[in-house]
């Protein structure tokens, strides 16, 4: 059985020593301590309340290391689940509903790049990423993806290996705007040059 290393966060002692002891003994995962040479592959931050020192920390958590962040609040709602997702947060349970079981659920999901929502709060989750899109996204051409409609014409094209005349001809558009179309990716996406970019759109499904 493969053991997903976790970390266990909490601001208050007890609540980190309570949901160590339960998940210790369990051979699904191996929890580590702060001091542990070994990077957590999960780690559950355990707050009461969703307040900006969790939001700090949760972005923290996000830009130091790949670990995948379980969040276990004691309330949860439309607010806490949009802001946690931005936080880059993968699972997320309520306090009075993390048993041990679904503790081990969730970090198993996690682990395996999947992630977890309270039923009831997934249907709003849904709802914030459509209004989203509707009223933010497309007015701009825009996609979840990050790239513009014009942007996904253009790398389809060079990945049917069409030079920057060639797509300029075919969408009507001059040479400097498939050059300023290819660099804008490239940068925004921090991407190395046309093929990292093409080969980006194709991992995404885009082209």
């Amino acid at each position: 059985m493969t053991r997903t290393t976790v970390r266990v966060y909490a601001r208050d002692p007890i609540s980190e020593a309570g949901v160590t002891s339960a998940l210790r003994p369990r051979p699904e995962v191996r929890i580590v301590g702060p001091d542990d040479p070994d990077a957590p592959e999960v780690v559950l931050v355990v707050v009461d309340e969703f307040d900006d020192e969790t939001m700090n920390s949760l972005r923290f958590l996000r830009r130091n290391g790949e670990a995948r962040v379980i969040l276990v609040a004691a309330q949860l709602d439309d607010r806490v689940l949009v802001d946690a997702v931005e936080c880059g947060v993968v699972g997320l349970l309520r306090r009075s509903e993390a048993t041990t079981d679904r503790l081990l659920s969730a970090i198993t999901a996690a682990a395996a790049g999947e992630g977890t929502v309270p039923p009831d709060l997934l249907g709003r989750l849904l709802d914030q990423v459509g209004r989203l899109q509707r009223t933010v996204l497309d007015p701009r051409g825009i996609t979840f993806s990050g790239l513009a409609s014009r942007e996904v014409e253009v790398l389809k094209l060079v990945a049917e290996g069409w030079d920057t005349s060639q797509i300029a001809k075919e969408l009507c558009y001059s040479e400097r705007t498939v050059k300023n179309v290819l660099h804008d990716v490239t940068t925004r996406l921090q991407l190395r040059n046309r093929s990292h970019a093409v080969a980006y759109a194709v991992r995404e499904g885009l082209i």
